[in-house]
């Protein structure tokens, strides 16, 4: 179990280190998509309420005005983040499912026991997913599941998820999904299994602190 804890928050933070990292205005193939994976869309509305449950959850835990400005400025690139997140899940579960691996409920609870403990609580745990990695307390199971995704098919190629062996996974699974990214939010490097920024002067993307300004 500790070594698969270990694992979870190395994948992690590999998804947080890539993320920073999308491109232009609507995509006219897709329209009101942020993303086509496969078969799937990621609507622009279905990004919105992830980022939307993402700053309820820091307004939340930081209810004093000057300190949640900080929290807005230390995050201006959610959006593109939470994206980034959305695809690579899909990425993921397909390279898992390839593999023959799948992942169990009581997998996911006996993961959140352990980290819950070793973060001092329930409470600890979903503060700390949230201010590092940028989670909902609602969406933790849903991450950890990720998590444990991830080691078991690295488990299954022989290596972990620091290893090119996993990404060469991961990027075989992102061509087999043919990701099309709506400009706005950048454009998906399927050797590196991330999403990658487009310099376009033009495009600018409205952070939650520049509407608030301007309410």
């Amino acid at each position: 179990m500790h070594r698969r804890r270990r694992t979870a928050l190395l994948f992690t933070a590999a998804i947080a280190a890539a993320a920073p990292l999308l491109t232009a205005c609507g995509n006219d193939a897709h329209p009101g998509a942020a993303a086509v994976v496969g078969d799937q869309r990621i609507t622009v509305a279905q990004l919105e309420n992830r980022v939307d449950e993402v700053r309820d959850a820091q307004r939340a835990a930081v209810p004093d005005d000057t300190q949640y400005q900080q929290v807005l400025a230390r995050t201006g690139s959610l959006t593109r983040d939470t994206l980034h997140g959305m695809v690579l899940d899909r990425v993921l579960h397909r390279a898992a499912r390839d593999a023959g691996v799948t992942v169990s409920r009581k997998e996911v609870q006996e993961l959140r026991a352990g980290l819950e403990e070793q973060a001092g609580g329930p409470e600890q745990l979903e503060t700390a997913w949230l201010q590092q990695y940028g989670v909902a307390p609602d969406r933790l199971d849903d991450n950890l599941r990720l998590q444990l995704e991830a080691q078991k098919l690295a488990e299954s190629l022989g290596t972990d998820t620091s290893r090119p062996e996993f990404w060469q996974a991961l990027a075989k699974a992102s061509d087999r999904l043919d990701i099309d990214l709506n400009p706005r939010y950048g454009d998906w490097d399927v050797q590196k299994s991330s999403r990658v920024d487009t310099k376009t002067p033009w495009v600018r993307e409205i952070t939650a602190a520049q509407t608030q300004q301007t309410a």
